[in-house]
């Protein structure tokens, strides 16, 4: 069972995007074991370079354990401000030469060309705009080009680093079936081990299973993980766009000009869109205060930041911006708070700046939210002091 209209879906992906921008700041780190992370060995790895991926590190891993594993590594301290920078100049490049694109994540598009085989080639089109990118940014990326995102992705990851690979339609399940199971998407470490302890190890066998077995082993995500299997995805490329912002305001019953007040409702209203932000998966690119005086008077200030979803950075910008809106001394009305420029991110990025117990403690205030709701636990700073 495959789709019966055609696609042309390229994936593409910056290598070690973190790395590469560093190695464009500073050449001799070319060819080097480099780790992108906080200011001390406390700190986890943002990115790494493939000469250390070689030695077992990986992202999210702590520094000094990274170090023991590859004691030559060098520590490059994460500059959020250039990574976002740079991911901006690749959105331009994308969007002056596509018509539909996604962005996944700070290093990651998806881009809808069907149809342009019509004209020149969808082939030599990707291939163009890969060279492009590097000649305009300096950055290398790998693309897939198949008939979803799936196999874009997919097969993306097996040719990288500064790799391209062809998926042609109606060979889906063919070029899925040597991979291990793990190389799907959403096949994480519990279910792999799973379905390797019923001798599936290569996605050719997990695709011949029947959905319905597939189903009661896994339930809904057995489902999901069977139709990948044969190279099944339907999903559309979204476009960028279309990215919506997340907001939240509030017109107090009485006129005031409590700035303890003021800044607890700042700190209330960051900690909630904070959260909201976390749970879509979504990082913000720019923050906006909007203040309405007494009067009706509405003015509205905003800045764009690196992309984040942490309160402490939101928060700072919030408190810097309204610092600045507030000049009248005239009593407030409203205060509203909005974030924009959203991409997709399933990680806290300006997290690895932290130290490890920092980074479990936002991921356990978080899970408690979840769990119990966002109003049983908040900073004392957004308490109702009026």
């Amino acid at each position: 069972m495959l789709l019966t209209t055609e696609r042309h879906i390229a994936h593409l992906d910056l290598d070690s995007f973190f790395v590469s921008v560093e190695c464009l700041r500073n050449s001799k780190l070319l060819g080097k074991s480099v780790l992108i992370g906080g200011g001390s060995d406390r700190g986890v790895v943002a990115s790494c370079s493939y000469e250390a991926r070689k030695f077992g590190v990986h992202s999210a891993m702590p520094i000094r354990m990274a170090l023991r594993l590859c004691p030559q590594a060098i520590v490059v301290r994460s500059d959020f401000e250039q990574y976002s920078k740079y991911s901006r100049i690749i959105t331009d490049i994308i969007s002056d030469a596509v018509p539909l694109f996604e962005k996944a994540s700070i290093d990651e598009f998806y881009i809808d060309i069907s149809g342009m085989d019509k004209f020149f080639g969808c082939s030599k089109f990707i291939s163009g705009l890969k060279k492009r990118v590097l000649k305009e940014s300096g950055l290398p990326v790998s693309y897939g080009l198949a008939s979803n995102k799936l196999l874009g992705k997919v097969s993306t990851n097996e040719v990288k680093p500064n790799g391209q690979i062809i998926i042609p339609f109606g060979e889906e399940k063919s070029y899925l079936a040597t991979l291990k199971i793990n190389k799907l998407p959403g096949v994480g470490k519990e279910t792999t081990l799973l379905l390797s302890k019923m001798g599936v190890e290569t996605i050719k066998v997990l695709s011949e299973i029947p959905i319905e077995m597939m189903h009661n082993l896994l339930g809904k995500d057995g489902s999901g993980i069977w139709r990948k299997a044969n190279g099944i995805d339907e999903s559309p490329v979204v476009p960028f766009h279309e990215q919506k912002s997340i907001s939240t305001e509030n017109t107090f019953e009485t006129d005031t000009i409590d700035m303890r007040f003021l800044h607890s409702e700042l700190v209330r209203m960051t900690e909630r869109i904070g959260f909201e932000l976390r749970q879509e998966n979504k990082l913000a690119g720019c923050v906006c205060v909007k203040v309405r005086y007494t009067n009706f008077d509405t003015e509205i200030k905003q800045r764009t930041i690196t992309y984040t979803n942490t309160d402490n950075v939101l928060l700072e910008t919030a408190k810097e911006l309204f610092a600045k809106l507030y000049s009248r001394r005239m009593l407030i009305r409203l205060v509203g708070i909005k974030l924009t420029n959203l991409i997709p991110g399933n990680h806290q990025i300006r997290l690895f700046e932290d130290t490890e117990e920092s980074i479990k403690l936002y991921q356990a205030i978080d899970s408690i939210k979840k769990q119990f709701g966002e109003k049983r636990l908040v900073k004392a700073g957004g308490l109702d002091y009026k």
